[in-house]
C-alpha cells in the first residue's frame, strides 16, 4: 500500500513537474489585423512594405501555430500542446473583429493547422480539454464556412484550403456536417479543373501561377486523403502539377511569364500515401505548421494505402 502510494505521489509530482516546463501561453488574439501586399492585378508582385507590416501583424498566430505543431509532433510535449489550445479555446481565439478578407485568410489557415495539430495529440487530451477545444474548433469552423458561403465570385486556392480546415475539424470532432462540407469543396475544385490538370484560378496569377498550381494542389490532396477519396480527375491534378515544377516552361509558355521555382513534395507526400505509391525522392525534412507539423510522419487523419 505504501508503494503504491508513493508511486502515485511520484506519477503525480512528475507530472505537474511536465507541467511546469510549458511556457505559458500567450494571450488570445481574438481580433485578426491583416493586410494584402501584392501590388499588380494578378496578385503576383510583392509589395515588401505591406508584407513586412502583414508579417509583423499577423506574427503573434504564426508564433502560436508553430509552437503547437512543435508541442504535438515526435519530441515536444503533447501536454503543453493541449494546455496552449485549450488557453486559446477558452478565450474564444480569432473569432472578434477580422480586418480583411487576408485577415479570413489568417484564420482559415490557422485553424486547418490548429486542427491537424490537434489529431497527433488528441488521445492524450482530458476530457475537459476535449470538451473546449473541439467547441471551440467547431465555432472556427462554423464561421469558416459561414464566411466562404457567403462570398460572391471565382473559387480558388483559398476556398480550397478553407476546405481542409473545415475538413480537419471533421476529423477530429467526428462531425459528418464538417466532412460534407470539405467534399464539396473537393468535388468543385476537381469539376473547376482543366482537363490537363491545371487550375484555371491559379494560371492567371501570371509568374506565381505555377506557385499557386503548387498552393492549390496541396490541401486538395489532403482533403482527398482525410475523406478516403480516390478519383481520377485528382490523379491528373497532381501529375500535372508534379510536372509543371519539375519543367515550368509548359506554364510560362502558357501565361507569358517567366516562373519562380516551386516543389512539389508537400503535394507527393501526401498524395503517395493514401494512392499507396512509393514515397518521392528523399530530400529535406518538410516542415509545415499549417499542414500538422512534420508532413514526413503521416498524420493521424490520413488514410493510408
Amino acid at each position: 500500500m505504501v508503494k503504491r502510494l508513493t508511486l502515485m505521489i511520484s506519477l503525480a509530482l512528475a507530472g505537474a513537474s511536465a507541467m511546469a516546463a510549458c511556457e505559458a501561453p500567450p494571450p488570445a488574439r481574438i481580433d485578426i489585423d491583416a493586410n494584402s501586399y501584392y501590388s499588380d492585378a494578378h496578385h503576383s508582385v510583392i509589395d515588401p512594405v505591406l508584407r513586412a507590416r502583414n508579417i509583423a501583424n499577423t506574427k503573434p498566430i504564426e508564433d502560436f501555430l508553430a509552437q503547437v505543431a512543435k508541442d504535438a509532433n515526435a519530441g515536444g510535449d503533447a501536454a503543453c500542446a493541449l494546455s496552449w489550445l485549450t488557453s486559446w479555446g477558452e478565450q474564444k481565439a480569432m473569432l472578434g473583429k477580422l480586418s480583411s478578407e487576408q485577415a479570413y485568410y489568417v484564420r482559415k489557415w490557422t485553424l486547418g493547422g490548429l486542427a491537424l495539430n490537434y489529431a497527433r495529440v488528441q488521445a492524450q487530451a482530458t476530457p475537459a480539454q476535449r470538451t473546449v477545444i473541439d467547441g471551440w474548433f467547431r465555432t472556427l469552423a462554423d464561421a469558416t464556412m459561414a464566411h466562404s458561403d457567403a462570398k460572391k465570385g471565382g473559387r480558388n486556392n483559398h476556398y480550397y484550403w478553407e476546405g481542409l480546415a473545415v475538413t480537419s475539424v471533421g476529423g477530429v470532432t467526428g462531425d459528418k456536417r464538417y466532412l460534407d462540407w470539405g467534399r464539396k469543396v473537393l468535388e468543385h475544385a476537381l469539376g473547376q479543373m482543366a482537363e490537363d490538370g491545371s487550375l484555371p484560378a491559379e494560371m492567371e496569377r501570371a509568374g506565381k501561377a505555377l506557385h499557386y498550381q503548387v498552393f492549390a494542389a496541396t490541401p486538395l490532396v489532403f482533403i482527398a486523403s482525410i475523406l478516403d477519396v480516390h478519383d481520377p480527375r485528382l490523379d491528373t491534378l497532381v501529375a500535372f502539377t508534379v510536372a509543371s515544377s519539375a519543367d515550368p516552361s509548359g506554364i510560362a509558355r502558357r501565361t507569358g511569364f517567366e516562373q519562380e521555382p516551386v516543389g512539389s513534395r508537400e503535394v507527393t507526400m501526401v498524395y503517395n500515401r493514401h494512392e499507396g505509391k512509393a514515397p518521392p525522392p528523399r530530400g529535406k525534412a518538410l516542415w509545415q505548421p499549417r499542414m500538422g507539423g512534420s508532413l514526413d510522419v503521416p498524420n493521424p487523419l490520413e488514410h493510408l494505402k
